[in-house]
């Protein structure tokens, strides 16, 4: 069996029993993507030299017994959005398309204590702007199970090179459903921790009361060892929360009997589409017959999520993106007279369509007579989601769903109909205005051979009810394969 075949931890614990070595399991990586890479687009950046060295290193240490944990060792794949120093990191936009930091986001230097090799930096929407990898300036991401089609967004390389075996892990963000839905249709689990359990320091924000950093991988044992990973306190990011209750992998336990786990009617109405809706009930009728206690609910504000996301999300865009003017770093236009000339050059040529609509939404949603009418509005919103699911939490323990309204949809249909996409995060959206945890997990598959992605949430802080309840169902499912080369 080749080491592209064990998920991150088995890999880890093979490298440690002497069965392989760090430098054969990169090697054999970067044999996968010199196949597949061309055909996917999964990478802006691939780093092959700093991997190899990286792992003489972490070999040596390994052996000397000072790097333990349970991904010392595994090669892993970071969003293009995660500064990495000396590495390249452009948000896949033509604006930062030079920009190479002087640090590292936390997330990306606890992986590295703990003895990760990162073998480079994944393409994704244009600063995590759009749901299927497209808005790229280095060009579409396509779906391993079927290149006709998307690998969601904005985290479609992440999700892409775990499916395709491009890497063994891969850290995302998810604003939206950045990491969930495309885990979704791609055949992955990916996981939005609670807010603030990860540090957003280094990572190069969209929506900054609403981003989050998490674990793409392959099955469910390795979320809960990468999340374990890079969840700490950071001194640097205000945001961040100091818990102790950070062992995700305890929650590794095959056992929901008495969990109460609620299904909401809204998620199940009209648009959703039928195939989906049937392997996300026959999910539910699973940890039924483990003994869960399954029950349908009313989730009211369903239809004010996307609005309310939308306008909060461009609004906190639009001041994010100020500080990309060509002066300091990135893109300059050339033949520029004066100050606002280049400016607006700079600006104008650096970033893509979808940022300029979205940067000039959330600009004219702040603006003078629009600034109450739309902003305070959204905020008043997304106060009520959160107290429709903290009632909600109060009776159940976790909340099942689909993750997506579909499977993946073929290149180019989202794009030419910008409100088509934005309606694809509807089932995902609400879990980040509301700050809360969730995860993806592969239910099936459709006829046309896609994956289908069941969705958990949990309250705030209860990545571990989470974690315990995808585990149990994918004891039940059985393993999920890697795509091998679709069409």
């Amino acid at each position: 069996m080749s080491c592209l075949d064990l998920s991150a931890v088995e890999l880890s614990a093979s490298i440690k029993e002497g069965k392989t070595t760090v430098k054969e399991a990169v090697e054999a990586v970067f044999s996968r993507i010199e196949e597949r890479e061309d055909s996917l687009n999964c990478y802006v950046t691939l780093d092959k030299e700093g991997a190899l060295k990286s792992a003489e290193q972490i070999q040596k240490k390994i052996d000397a017994g000072e790097l333990t944990g349970p991904l010392a060792g595994v090669p892993v794949a970071i969003k293009d959005n995660l500064c990495t120093e000396g590495l390249l990191t452009t948000c896949s936009s033509k604006i930062l398309g030079n920009f190479v930091p002087t640090y590292s986001s936390e997330a990306v230097i606890n992986l590295q204590k703990a003895g990760a090799v990162i073998l480079g930096k994944t393409n994704m929407d244009e600063f995590a702007m759009g749901s299927t990898s497209e808005t790229s300036a280095f060009g579409p991401t396509k779906n391993p199970w079927n290149t006709d089609h998307v690998p969601g967004g904005s985290s479609g390389g992440s999700a892409a090179a775990v499916a395709a075996g491009e890497c063994f892990y891969a850290l995302g963000s998810d604003t939206g459903g950045s990491i969930r839905q495309p885990a979704a249709y791609c055949g992955v689990v990916g996981m939005k921790p609670t807010y603030g359990t990860v540090s957003r320091y280094g990572l190069i924000a969209y929506g900054s009361s609403l981003d989050q950093i998490g674990p793409l991988s392959r099955n469910v044992s390795d979320c809960a060892a990468i999340l374990e990973v890079i969840s700490s306190h950071d001194k640097k990011d205000s945001t961040s929360v100091e818990r102790d209750d950070t062992d995700f992998t305890s929650a590794l336990v095959d056992d929901v009997k008495g969990m109460k786990i609620g299904i909401p009617r809204d998620y199940f109405k009209e648009g959703l589409d039928n195939e989906v809706r049937d392997k996300v009930l026959a999910a539910a009728k699973v940890l039924e017959e483990k003994g869960a206690i399954v029950e349908e609910f009313d989730l009211s504000l369903v239809e004010y999520a996307i609005p309310a996301y939308y306008t909060i999300a461009a609004a906190e865009a639009s001041s994010n993106l100020e500080r990309f003017d060509g002066v300091k770093y990135g893109f300059r236009a050339e033949d520029c007279e004066e100050l606002h000339q280049m400016y607006k050059r700079s600006r104008s040529q650096g970033f893509g369509p979808e940022v300029k609509r979205r940067i000039m939404l959330g600009s004219f949603v702040l603006s003078s007579g629009y600034y109450d009418a739309y902003y305070l509005k959204a905020l008043r919103v997304k106060a009520l989601i959160k107290k429709a699911f903290d009632e909600a939490f109060a009776k159940y323990d976790v909340i099942l769903a689909p993750c997506a309204p579909t499977t993946a949809p073929k290149l180019g249909a989202s794009l030419s109909d910008p409100i088509k996409m934005y309606l694809s995060d509807i089932y995902t959206i609400s879990v980040n205005l509301a700050g809360l945890p969730g995860i993806s997990l592969p239910c099936g598959m459709d006829k046309n051979g896609l994956p289908i992605g069941l969705q958990l949430i949990g309250d705030c802080f209860k990545e571990k009810k989470l974690i315990q309840t995808a585990y149990s169902y994918e004891q039940a499912r059985g393993a999920f394969p890697l795509a091998k080369e679709g069409k």
